[in-house]
């Protein structure tokens, strides 16, 4: 089949939406699938520029091929992860199936306007999370999610949740409580061979002056506005907490943005200097190590902007368990093989950290089931297969035909 997926940002910029796409339009096209990925051409800053593909050489294959996948259009405006694409209805045409990834302002309107015109075209929701913003303009989201979302989802074939247990919480649960029936459980997936346990090195710890046996705490996530919920500072509360009680845990800060340079000030000022490393972003091809190296990943979130928790599979596949915030969608993969603490508790949250460092706690168990996890229900080539599945009926392709 002729595939397009849409989605609001893509591969070099990071995004956890973008990651998702550009994961399974890699293991379509492995089922024999032509899949293309369409994403506007922009800036971080929100400029209308063009943007050229970065040279080969600068990256790694597997970055190339992430790039390489898009067809970037030039939209008539752009705000943050905003974007009109005016020529994408046409590009529509083409394909056997539509797959929109939503949230998508300015574009999924577009989406349903196509799908008006080609009621017999498939098109297929995915709904990744609610927008929460601490500015006014949550009022414009709100009034959105109240008139606009119920018409575009509305306008669907089938919509996709990665977990029930969140859209029964989020802005779009009167559409699903309307027709359920329409709706599809599906977790997201993680590349089991990319993610692998491995051994902790000390020329890792060396090389960021930390201390080889020291208990390691990993955060992987942005730190810019647009992810304001990561929850950063609950987690330096914790660690400060632990140190205040004779239990000091040194972390790793995988992720930038322009509120990097408040947190790092934040560390200082709770005395984690010495503790506490603040790496930026790091190279696709060296974050597995970041993982290997960790004994247990933090992901602190603080809203339900915080929908899955891509991450939390990147560590499960590392063998690595996880501790999380009770956030609907959230807790559901993070009970799988972790552990989570009440919602910007930061106290519970030294507590968990302290229980799971105990002398008597076998964490070698934990790490099995972590990896058990990410082979038996997260890689990709399982997640993908049932998404296959859907698009098979919705088409009315016998699977013989799809390969």
């Amino acid at each position: 089949m002729n595939i397009a997926h849409i989605v609001c940002r893509y591969p070099p910029y990071y995004s956890g939406m973008g990651n998702v796409v550009f994961q399974t339009a890699a293991e379509l096209s492995k089922l024999g699938h032509h899949v293309e990925v369409f994403t506007p051409q922009y800036h971080e800053t929100g400029e209308i520029k063009p943007v050229e593909a970065p040279e080969a050489e600068e990256h790694t294959p597997e970055l190339q091929s992430q790039i390489d996948y898009a067809r970037r259009l030039e939209p008539s405006f752009s705000y943050g992860n905003a974007a009109r694409l005016p020529d994408l209805g046409k590009e529509l045409d083409a394909f056997d199936l539509v797959h929109l990834h939503y949230p998508f302002y300015g574009t999924a309107g577009l989406v349903r306007k196509w799908k008006l015109r080609n009621p017999n075209k498939p098109l297929v929701i995915t709904y990744h999370m609610d927008t929460r913003v601490e500015s006014w303009t949550d009022l414009f989201f709100k009034y959105y999610a109240r008139y606009w979302m119920p018409k575009i989802l509305g306008s669907a074939d089938a919509i996709i949740a990665s977990s029930f247990d969140y859209i029964t919480q989020s802005s779009a649960h009167h559409v699903f409580s309307h027709d359920p029936g329409k709706w599809l459980e599906l977790p997201f997936g993680v590349d089991i061979e990319r993610f692998r346990p491995g051994e902790k090195t000390s020329e890792f710890f060396t090389n960021l002056d930390l201390d080889y046996t020291q208990p390691t705490v990993l955060f992987v996530g942005g730190m810019d506005p647009a992810h304001f919920f990561k929850g950063v500072p609950v987690l330096l509360k914790a660690l400060f907490l632990a140190k205040k009680n004779q239990h000091p845990l040194q972390a790793i800060m995988v992720g930038d943005g322009v509120l990097r340079s408040r947190f790092e000030t934040q560390a200082q000022a709770l005395g984690l200097k010495n503790l506490v490393r603040f790496v930026g972003r790091v190279e696709d091809s060296d974050l597995p190590q970041y993982y290997q190296n960790a004994d247990v990943l933090v992901l602190p979130s603080t809203t339900i902007g915080e929908a899955f928790g891509m991450v939390l599979l990147e560590a499960y596949a590392s063998g690595i368990p996880v501790i999380a915030s009770d956030l609907t969608g959230v807790r559901s993969v993070a009970e799988a093989a972790g552990m989570v603490f009440p919602v910007g508790d930061e106290v519970a949250l030294a507590q968990t950290l302290a229980g799971y460092f105990a002398a008597d706690v076998d964490r070698d168990v934990w790490r099995k089931q972590a990896r058990t996890v990410a082979e038996e229900i997260f890689a990709w080539p399982l997640v993908v297969s049932q998404l296959d599945e859907l698009y098979r009926t919705l088409a009315g392709v016998p699977s013989d035909e799809m390969v």
